[in-house]
């Protein structure tokens, strides 16, 4: 089934009904939401000569072109490419050609810096400039011209979405996510995240190239209001002045951005306005964060864990298990990514075959919202699938009832004197402490032990660290042996595009 069926559906559900919003201001209803989509398909496949399966990139800022351009890519039959818009333009190159897509779709200044770079790209077609919110470019006005045509006939394994799960140079791996894929996500958000009402929104604050744009699907579906800020990103006071225009608003935040919008609205005393649900994954969340933003926005959080391959859908940890502060294991439920979503088997693998309770293993998926493989990469696929399950590389464990918790990326694990060190329960200490607002743990090498712990920590505002204190904190929780022998007050963690600290990065300066 096609995907853009969702918008065909909800629109005969409530033509006038709002769908698209730029900050406080109404754009398109659902009714003028579907025909600019027939139109711009319709423009896709008849005036570019697109063949059904080809890949249109969307080089693009969050704006509210993005519903559109995202929905008439499958109407036309084609699979779009979601680039994020803070990559360098030669990374972005390497995307374009390694997915082989036809056409760019991209905002001004992302046109402006790719331009030169894929003149001499072959198989692109062009990149075409779409304009502002304010002032479409005229190829953009010409295209939402286009007579609309019916929406194409879909397979439930056609190509969809190109999802970059890397986008350095050389190294461009795309997870192909197919119609059943996104379909089965859709579905397991309302099993297994939240429930959506129609005079629901959602506010893109993270980029709609990742999480947040995989989310306008559910939102699509249930004939929901999708939100751009006016500054096409996040920015906590646009955001708590929005929450104070719009209801039943959903948010897809990395715990950073969860963490950073607790800060200010503690220190403006600003609360939730009409926020209804605040969905944070992507990222480690530490439980001393995670109450401070159930103290400040109430039990309006989920959880989930997914991985690009099996996009938002391995695990979530529901806002009932976030209300239940009466269970006597709630706060190990908090530290936890919660259980198995319904679309998926979750199991940890080991070297002796399934790990019993309480013991750790790599996490392992099946299921419809898994990926068939990697694009053009059969070597990776084969490695990333094998054996019917994916790999997902982190490490976990579950406890009696089927909780997950995230040990660490097997990458990240530091070994001292033959002894295994997991990163986050380090981490998970030194936030205990209350001039800490940010820290990472990373392993140095050591001549004698292997590795040792190096402790990266941000000072909360008007805080000094002092690392003798710092120490004291991490002996009193943890065993010693795991403790950091070096500690690095910084003025930030070096982060990616969605917010999740560069512990790469983390290495080089040491």
């Amino acid at each position: 089934m096609n995907l853009a069926l969702l918008l065909i559906r909800a629109a005969s559900r409530g033509q006038d009904r709002p769908a698209v919003a730029r900050g406080t201001r109404l754009l398109h209803s659902y009714g003028q939401l579907a025909r600019r989509v027939g139109a711009l398909g319709a423009a896709l496949r008849g005036r570019f000569a697109l063949d059904a399966g080809d890949r249109v990139a969307l080089a693009m800022t969050n704006t509210p072109a993005y519903v559109e351009c995202l929905f008439a890519c499958w109407h036309a039959g084609l699979a779009a490419v979601p680039i994020n818009a803070k990559l360098h333009p030669l990374e972005v190159r390497a995307i374009l050609e390694h997915s082989g897509a036809r056409l760019c779709l991209a905002t001004p200044a992302m046109a402006d810096a790719l331009s030169p770079q894929v003149a001499s790209l072959p198989g692109l077609l062009a990149v075409l400039n779409l304009g502002t919110t304010e002032q479409p470019s005229a190829d953009y006005r010409a295209l939402l011209e286009t007579p609309p045509q019916d929406p194409a006939v879909c397979g439930d394994d056609d190509l969809a979405w190109l999802f970059y799960t890397s986008g350095t140079t050389g190294q461009a791996k795309g997870a192909m996510l197919t119609h059943r894929n996104l379909r089965a996500m859709l579905l397991s958000y309302f099993a297994d995240v939240d429930s959506i009402a129609p005079q629901d929104s959602i506010l893109h604050a993270a980029p709609m190239s990742h999480g947040s744009g995989l989310y306008i699907l559910p939102h699509i579906a249930a004939g929901a209001l999708q939100i751009v800020p006016e500054s096409g990103g996040f920015d906590p006071a646009e955001i708590f002045t929005l929450l104070e225009a719009h209801k039943g608003v959903t948010m897809f935040a990395a715990p950073t951005m969860l963490s950073r919008l607790v800060e200010h609205g503690t220190r403006t005393a600003q609360g939730p306005g009409g926020l209804k649900t605040i969905v944070y994954g992507g990222g480690p969340m530490y439980v001393e964060d995670l109450k401070r933003a159930q103290q400040h926005l109430g039990d309006r959080l989920v959880q989930i864990y997914g991985q690009g391959e099996s996009p938002m859908t391995i695990t979530a940890l529901t806002k009932a298990d976030h209300a239940r502060h009466d269970h006597p294991r709630h706060e190990a439920r908090l530290g936890s990514v919660g259980q198995a979503q319904a679309v998926v088997e979750v199991k940890l693998g080991g070297g002796n075959g399934t790990p019993p309770p309480g013991e750790e293993g790599e996490i392992l998926v099946r299921g419809d919202s898994v990926m068939p493989g990697y694009w053009r990469d059969p070597d990776a696929s084969a490695r990333a699938l094998r054996g019917g399950w994916l790999h997902t590389g982190d490490i976990g464990v579950f406890d009696q009832d089927g909780y997950l918790t995230l040990i660490d990326r097997s990458k990240d694990l530091i070994i001292s004197g033959g002894a295994n060190i997991y990163p986050r329960e380090v981490e998970e200490v030194l936030l205990h402490h209350k001039g800490v607002l940010e820290c990472a743990v990373i392993g140095r090498p050591h001549a004698d032990w292997g590795e040792e712990v190096i402790a990266f920590v941000v000072a909360r505002p008007g805080e000094s660290l002092d690392p003798a204190d710092l120490d004291a904190v991490c002996l009193k929780h943890i065993a010693r042996f795991k403790r950091p022998r070096g500690y690095r007050i910084v003025d930030n963690l070096p982060k990616n595009n969605y917010g999740k600290v560069l512990k790469t990065k983390l290495r080089e300066d040491i």
